[in-house]
């Protein structure tokens, strides 16, 4: 018999190996708990100072145990660290998974060398469960959980007795001094080193009030009295209260500084705080004691300076009671000088505990208070305040307090429309207010009418109807806001580094182009208290597009005016950006925990920002809410409805269908039709969209495919138009179907399923309540009150929980990616790809490259990722509890039974700034599969390291290629944009260009073109998956720059792959397409199709960008891909410019996107991307566009001033 071996590994083996050489010492104690490590010092301090003459104490070493997580590092620590003691103390917070190697190698080590080891449980409910258990086994039923069940393996492991262990965890959990110094006696004892003096915890208040105004004292209440207390009154002079909730450890180790210097800052500008310490807002007796605080108190604003979510197992907060808005507090566990260097911000714990997971909760960001300054290494000091984060948290919690307690007609409001440009060859390419999903123009205008009807102040004149609030955006003159002068005196305030990045950049304010008469001037709508403005461009025009998500670009000066336009000149109470997405959050920065140098903190500045946002885009909503401080308000998607076919598809359905009938009844009949049917199919070009090439198959199989490609157009879910903001959605009953469809999970009617009607009729209540909820939030918002927190995702896969819209969206914990469902969901793509690769291509997949995005991974949990892990045989392990991924396993090639897949990874900047745990897991799958002693034809990734040492082997490893860091895009983008490319190499070179910079294997932001160029030569296939179907690859030519220009690399690394387009929109049925079949399959079914271009009708100029959009899409597509289309742009030519009524319809609503489309189809026959079925295309083309005024004119028109 014999045994296969499986390769585990955990993801702690990603952090780097450091030896932290700290000396060794009686007593040793390691904790992931900066507080506990503090305690025990300044405890041990405090005996040493007390200690009689003569005599001696046990010496003590504290160490954190964040600096410890890779196996090396342990090793090292035993060797070094460890040699002289005799006690050793863990308190592991999470648990042991959370340090598994080194709890079990320091058990063993413990255990050889006969030194008592306590592990000791690191959380509330743990601590009270091994406390209970130990004072009574039978309490375990009482105590019974994931966490509990981690208990029992901290108590394995240990080896002191469980009387002790229960002791040492209490005078834990408790803390303070005297329950440390009692603590390290007992911890002495143990050790042989001092008698026992038999102590036992002082059981401290779990919650109470630390001080209030100025008065530094704590008065502790009862957690069961929490009403009996008296609620200090507001001081003279007050005018606002605000709570701070904070923990109770940072008061026991005297380490509240920057704590006390938000409350002292905040009471010097007439705000009270009162500020109350906690153990755990998840205890019952802290949260009803919180609860009833606030209740009683009714504070204008919350600041929570806890971490993780605050909501209890039945998804209740004590924070969110009062309808209170709840600012996050920040407190990076790392020193200013790494803080300050780093471009993410955060580390990956911070991120997740202090940013991602109190977003479930509602919370809205603010800058770092303070930084946790090293002693010695691996020993943390007290937190050193840091002002500037004070005081724009304090600005922040005082503009909140501000927007509620000013009166409705008294706010001064300012609502952003974006003015995203499209691929057009030029500058007024009938794109401004785009918004992914949302007709921004009538949104806009139903949101005026809204607050009119709630007393705010629009001017004494009638409120202007949707055409002329469309036309003052788009046509009315500039007006000027700021001059030149105020403008230099206002940026002398910002931080040197970023006006000096501008100046280097942009030159002199006086050379910009917004500037007329010494006066930034822009386009802006003044009504009353109300001022509704374009968002100025990022950087010049011919830049634009390229510019729109690239961090490294600062803003222009007229960018920089507005913003400080808004914050000095308009004051403005709140700043509300409509739609998905702008630019404010893209500009340079850290993406999360900003530095008065991040440009999107400076121009917010402490402005309230609301942003409603399409709720199925969970990436760039996180993006927009943690760098601009945003409240995103989840606005539901467009109606669906089905393609369906048209008249000449049509009569192939029904000839096909009379195929079937006389197929094997009249045999000469249904030769004659299959003849007839394919003859028909050729003349229109669906036989070659379907996949038949000349020849290849025989008439029977050609059918075939035909027959499911017509099925697979008819069933194309598209949009039916698109939403207004805070209406009801139309024709709801499609999308009804379509999220019900998703939620049976199978292929067979909803009907079946036995709690169908209950089902249904939930759907339907949640999508009728969304128009209200909409609406409600944006009032409650702009009334300074909280929105309450709801995830975000795609309705029509099956996420019923993101209805109803309008609540404040968050996202997933990353650390759980990919989820136990995706790599489920991920085991059927793996064969379908497999399969119709072997089928196409005539051989196993050996190499492919993915296009991998990151709010894919966020709506999917993670499905891309578990493909590319299981294309490789490995599986992932996950923590006891938590769920949180832990580590891999690589499945043995006997039991995986094919050869493994050499995967690469592209991916987008949003993943490699979210998902940091992802590509380091990766990055270890790469090195361990590479490693594996295996046959190197059933292993292509071993064969391709075979032999290399060092820096050769680590360079032919990368396998996680994308843009430079900071940075956002392939670089196709601005080629298209420009039109600056002669061939498709050239967007081929471009793609490789912005996308060579590897990450991963400590190379992170290496640049490697020629590893990747050579990556891509050898694939055999390229693949994107489209994750649902509430979008489609030509809604935004970007599409096209990640897609095509993957394609257009490939071929200029000399290439031939398969590019395949995935489509797991219902992931229990994936779908598999050609990547050019797909481009005209959405052709077909949308982007030429009448009903869809009907809906878009009925939004007039949002509806025509629409279109001219679209036609991007495929233009880019066109210029990137191997393939030809000319039959598309015929379609989309015939449906649109020639079509009498449409053409009509783009020329009343918006000419600008009409030319816009005229010069692309130019530019598409130009270049020789389309050969026209007739000749007089291009002569109405041209003509048209004659007829058109120049770019250049209609811009000098609109630049004309009037006076503010």
């Amino acid at each position: 018999m014999h045994l296969l071996v499986r390769e585990n590994r955990t993801i702690d083996e990603q952090d780097e190996a450091e030896d932290l050489g700290l000396p060794s010492a009686d007593l040793v104690v390691l904790s992931f708990t900066e507080s506990d490590l503090l305690g025990l010092r300044y405890a041990h301090a405090r005996l040493q100072a007390d200690a009689e003459d003569g005599q001696t104490l046990p010496s003590l070493q504290v160490t954190h145990l964040a600096r410890l997580r890779h196996p090396m590092s342990v090793d090292l620590y035993l060797e070094t660290t460890l040699e002289k003691a005799r006690c050793v103390v863990v308190r592991l917070l999470g648990g042991v998974e959370y340090w598994r190697y080194g709890a079990e190698e320091l058990a063993a080590w413990c255990r050889e060398h006969k030194v008592p080891l306590a592990l000791l449980p690191g959380d509330c409910v743990q601590t009270q469960g091994a406390q209970a258990i130990a004072r009574d086994p039978a309490a375990i039923g009482d105590y019974a959980s994931p966490a509990m069940d981690d208990e029992g393996a901290l108590a394995a492991l240990s080896t002191v007795s469980a009387e002790i262990r229960s002791r040492l965890t209490g005078f834990f959990r408790h803390g303070g001094p005297q329950n440390m110094m009692k603590a390290l006696r007992l911890m002495g004892a143990v050790a042989g080193l001092n008698d026992d003096a038999a102590d036992q915890p002082a059981d401290l208040p779990s919650w109470g009030l630390y001080r209030t105004v100025q008065a530094r004292s704590v008065v502790a209440f009862p957690a069961d009295a929490a009403k009996a207390f008296a609620v200090p009154d507001l001081p003279e002079g007050a005018t606002a209260r605000a709570v701070l909730v904070f923990y109770r450890a940072h008061l026991l180790v005297s380490d509240c500084a920057a704590l006390d210097a938000l409350a002292d800052y905040l009471a010097a500008q007439g705000c009270t705080v009162d500020l109350l310490f906690v153990t755990s807002l998840k205890d019952a007796a802290v949260a009803s004691g919180i609860a009833g605080f606030l209740h009683t108190t009714q504070p204008d604003i919350i600041l929570n300076g806890t971490v993780f979510s605050s909501k209890n197992q039945n998804g209740i907060s004590p924070l969110t009671s009062i309808g209170t808005p709840i600012l996050q507090l920040l407190q990076p566990n790392a020193t200013y000088a790494v803080w300050a260097r780093s471009p993410r911000g955060l580390s990956r714990s911070d991120l997740a505990m202090q940013v991602v997971l109190p977003e479930l909760d509602g919370s809205i960001a603010t800058l770092p208070l303070s930084f946790r300054e090293e002693v010695q290494t691996g020993q943390p000091g007290r937190r050193e305040p840091y002002l500037p984060g004070i005081e724009q948290t304090a600005a922040r919690a005082l503009a909140w307090i501000r927007l509620r307690k000013l009166p409705a007609d008294e706010k001064r409001l300012a609502i952003v429309v974006s003015d995203y440009p499209g691929a057009g060859l030029q500058q007024e390419s009938g794109h401004v207010a785009h918004a992914v999903g949302l007709d921004a123009f009538a949104s806009l205008h139903s949101i005026l009418t809204n607050l009119k009807q709630e007393n705010y102040s629009l001017g004494s004149g009638a409120l202007p109807n949707q055409k002329d609030l469309t036309k003052a955006l788009t046509d009315a003159p500039v007006q000027s806001l700021l001059s030149v002068e105020d403008y230099k005196k206002l940026t002398a305030k910002l931080d040197d580094s970023l006006m000096a990045k501008v100046h280097a950049a942009w030159g002199e304010p006086e050379q910009d182009r917004a500037v007329q008469n010494t006066q930034f001037c822009l386009r802006v709508l003044k009504l009353g208290n109300v001022m509704v403005a374009v968002q100025p461009d990022r950087a010049a025009s011919a830049e634009r597009k390229a510019l729109y998500h690239d961090p490294d670009s600062p803003p222009c000066h007229a960018y920089i005016a507005f913003y400080l336009w808004l914050q000095h000149v308009w004051r403005c109470d709140a700043l509300v950006h409509l739609g998905t997405h702008g630019t404010l959050e893209w500009l340079p920065g850290k993406a999360a925990a900003l530095s008065p140098s991040c440009a999107a903190a400076a121009l917010t500045g402490a402005m309230p920002v609301i942003y409603p946002f399409i709720v199925n885009n969970p990436g760039e909503a996180a993006a927009a809410k943690r760098r601009l401080g945003a409240v995103i308000i989840g606005h539901m998607t467009p109606p669906v409805m089905q393609a369906e076919l048209s008249a000449d598809m049509q009569v192939l359905e029904r000839l096909i269908d009379e195929y079937a009938e006389a197929d094997g009844l009249d045999p000469r009949r249904g030769a004659l039709l299959r003849k007839d049917i394919l003859n028909q199919a050729a003349r229109t070009g669906l036989l070659s969209e379907s996949g038949v090439r000349p020849g290849d198959e025989d008439e029977a199989e050609a059918l075939a495919r035909l027959d499911a490609y017509l099925c697979d157009v008819k069933d194309l879910q598209i949009r039916d138009g698109l939403h207004i903001f805070g209406k009801p959605a139309p024709k709801a009953k499609a999308l009804v179907d379509a999220i019900e469809q998703a939620c049976s999970g199978s292929e067979c009617s909803p009907e079946s399923q036995p709690d169908y009607l209950v089902k249904r009729l939930e759907i339907e209540r949640k999508i009728a309540a969304s128009s209200s909820a909409e609406a409600n939030a944006l009032g409650d918002a702009l009334a300074g009150r909280f929105v309450a927190a709801g995830p975000a995702g795609a309705p029509t896969r099956g996420r019923v929980d993101v209805l109803p819209t309008g609540r404040n969206l968050f996202t997933i914990d990353p650390r759980a990616l990919p989820t136990p469902s995706a790599m489920l969901l991920a085991a059927k793509m793996e064969k379908l790809l497999l399969t119709r690769n072997l089928q196409e291509q005539g051989e196993p997949l050996t190499h492919l490259v993915m296009d991998l995005w990151g709010a894919a991974s966020l709506r999917t949990g993670g499905e891309d990722m578990a493909l590319a892990l299981r294309l490789m045989g490995v599986t992932v392990q996950r923590a006891a509890g938590t769920g949180h991924v832990s580590g891999f396993e690589i499945i043995p090639l006997p039991v995986l039974d094919r050869s493994r897949v050499d995967v690469t990874l592209r991916i987008s900047g949003l993943f490699r700034d979210a998902f940091p745990d992802q590509i380091a897991l990766f990055d270890q799958v790469v090195s361990a599969v590479a490693a594996r002693d295996e046959p190197l034809e059933w292993n292509p990734l071993a064969a391709a390291v075979k032999g290399l040492e060092g820096e050769a082997r680590i360079r032919a490893s990368a396998r996680i290629f994308g843009a430079a860091s900071g940075t956002y895009g392939t670089g196709v983008e601005k080629s298209l944009q420009q039109g600056g490319w002669q061939t498709q190499a050239d967007l081929g070179h471009a793609w490789l260009d912005g996308s060579a910079w590897t990450y991963g294997g400590g190379r992170d932001g290496q640049q490697d073109a020629d590893t990747l160029a050579s990556l891509l030569g050898q694939a055999n296939a390229i693949l994107h998956v489209q994750d649902h179907a509430e979008t489609d690859m030509l809604e935004s030519p970007d599409n096209a720059a990640h897609e095509g220009g993957l394609a257009a690399a490939a071929a200029v690394a000399g290439g031939q792959p398969a590019q395949w387009h995935g489509d797991t929109s219902r992931p229990e049925a994936p779908k598999l397409r050609a990547t050019a079949q797909e481009v005209a399959r959405v052709v077909r079914g949308r982007l030429a199709n009448p009903r869809w271009i009907k809906g878009m009708q009925r939004h007039g100029y949002a509806g025509a960008a629409e279109l001219a959009r679209g036609l991007d899409a495929l233009h880019g597509f066109a210029a990137t891909l191997p393939e030809r289309f000319d039959q598309q742009f015929d379609l989309v030519f015939s449906a649109t410019l020639g079509n009498e009524e449409c053409d009509a319809f783009l020329q009343d609503t918006n000419p600008a996107a009409r030319a816009a489309m005229c010069r692309r189809f130019v530019d598409a026959w130009q270049r020789g991307l389309w050969h026209p079925k007739s000749n007089s295309v291009i002569h109405t083309l041209e003509t048209s566009a004659q007829k058109q005024p120049l770019a250049s004119d209609t811009a000098k028109q609109k630049n004309r001033t009037v006076a503010p």
